[in-house]
């Protein structure tokens, strides 16, 4: 598995990141424990190490499990603080939310913390709030990093990052980014890469790149609102990979991804050892053409408004 330093933190990480979230995330009911506990252990052994979930997820008991025998310092573990509550949520939530998450997954210190799904609207109160509290922790030896993450699918123009990226407090953030909407390209990864910011990206394969009936109908949405050119409701994207090598529109989307400038570790949520594997034959496969590569950017460059799910 490939090798990347995620920007200032320092850490040599995989470029492949395993997801414990999303749609078809491990646990939570997806698939037994047992199963579960074999998948991260056959991503491990297969050179990932960096492991994404979050309170949210219902997973950290899980991963801290399959992580018991492995040396800490060989695995990166990234988890988050949910901010999308009813509520505010007070700085001594965050707190005991933390030690909690530590109990479950089995050690004294988290290498990233987010903050979770910040919405536009609630970054500032967050940062005069809360940050502080990050800090103290961070101080404290229980966090390494901090991390921030957006709302995708609510948020697709980035507005929360645009906003966070102008403070000097991230170390890292987990931006929605896919060849169905690569604003991040214009309105994220410059500001990331003038600070050196690690990114985490989340969303390259969601529904609309793995489900033929979900892409066919968003595809004919943008371009009745004239977001794509009109063509690709008729075609699909197999005019724009014609003469390409590829096993499927989720291993293009993977490697689209991956060789995006700004892109660090691409998180990859599943349920199946199979289909981890492929995910890693994937993100471990040669780069687009340059022609493949300029047709998608070309084709959805106006698009700023959906999520791929």
């Amino acid at each position: 598995m490939n090798r990347i330093i995620l920007g200032r933190t320092g850490l040599e990480v995989s470029v492949l990141g395993l997801g414990a979230g999303g749609d078809s995330r491990l646990g939570a009911g997806r698939i037994d424990e047992a199963d579960s506990l074999r998948l991260v252990r056959a991503a491990i052994e297969r050179g990932v190490n960096f492991v994404d979930t979050a309170e949210a997820y219902g997973t950290e008991a899980l991963i801290g499990k399959a992580l018991r025998e492995v040396p800490r310092d060989r695995v990166v573990i990234s988890t988050k603080k949910t901010t999308r509550l009813e509520a505010p949520v007070r700085p001594e939530d965050v707190v005991s939310s933390l030690h909690a998450s530590l109990e479950r997954l089995g050690t004294d210190h988290v290498d990233v913390y987010h903050l979770h799904g910040v919405l536009p609207r609630h970054y500032a109160d967050l940062r005069e709030r809360i940050v502080p509290v990050l800090l103290r922790l961070r101080e404290q030896g229980k966090i390494r990093f901090l991390g921030i993450t957006e709302a995708f699918a609510a948020d697709p123009s980035h507005a929360t990052l645009e906003q966070a990226l102008r403070d000097d407090l991230w170390d890292v953030v987990m931006v929605g980014f896919n060849l169905l909407n690569q604003s991040a390209r214009a309105r994220v990864f410059p500001l990331t890469r003038a600070r050196n910011v690690g990114t985490l990206i989340m969303f390259a394969v969601r529904r609309a790149l793995s489900r033929p009936e979900r892409l066919k109908e968003l595809l004919a949405d943008l371009a009745a609102r004239g977001k794509v050119p009109r063509r690709l409701a008729e075609e699909g994207l197999d005019g724009l990979l014609e003469g390409e090598d590829a096993a499927s529109i989720p291993d293009v989307a993977y490697r689209f991804c991956r060789d995006e400038p700004g892109a660090h570790v691409i998180l990859s949520g599943t349920s199946s050892v199979e289909h981890l594997l492929e995910n890693v034959r994937s993100i471990e496969g040669p780069p687009l053409s340059d022609r493949a590569r300029a047709r998608l950017v070309e084709a959805f460059a106006g698009v700023d408004d959906v999520s791929g799910h």
